[in-house]
C-alpha cells in the first residue's frame, strides 16, 4: 500500500469543460452593447484627439470592444479622419494600437 503523500483534494477540478462553461456564461453577462454616440459626441473626440496628438498629451482612451468597455491611458501618434483609424501608444507596455475611430467612445486629456 503506497501513501497518498501531499495530494490535494479537488473535487470539483475534475471536470475542466464545466469551469470553460461557466466562464463563458459569465462573459455573455458581461457584455454591453455599443453606445450609439451623437454627432456633438463624435465632434468632441475628434476635437480631443487632435489636441492631443499636436500637444503630445496622454490621454484617457474608453472604446468598445468585444462586448466591453474598455479604458487605456497613452499618447496618440496618428489620426486618420478619413481612413476611420488612429495609432496610439498604450502606457503600460509602450506597444503601437491601431484601432477605429468608431470604437472609441470617449477620450479625455490626462
Amino acid at each position: 500500500m503506497e501513501p497518498r503523500g501531499m495530494k490535494k483534494w479537488r473535487p470539483f477540478a475534475t471536470m475542466p469543460e464545466q469551469y470553460i462553461g461557466l466562464k463563458e456564461v459569465i462573459n455573455r453577462q458581461l457584455e454591453v452593447n455599443q453606445p450609439v454616440l451623437t454627432e456633438e459626441q463624435m465632434e468632441q473626440i475628434n476635437f480631443t484627439l487632435i489636441e492631443a496628438l499636436h500637444t503630445n498629451k496622454q490621454v484617457y482612451l474608453t472604446y468598445y470592444k468585444n462586448g466591453q468597455r474598455i479604458t487605456e491611458t497613452g499618447l496618440i501618434q496618428f489620426v486618420d479622419s478619413l481612413g476611420n483609424l488612429f495609432i496610439f501608444i498604450d502606457d503600460v507596455f509602450e506597444l503601437k494600437n491601431k484601432m477605429r475611430l468608431s470604437e472609441l467612445i470617449d477620450v479625455r486629456l490626462a
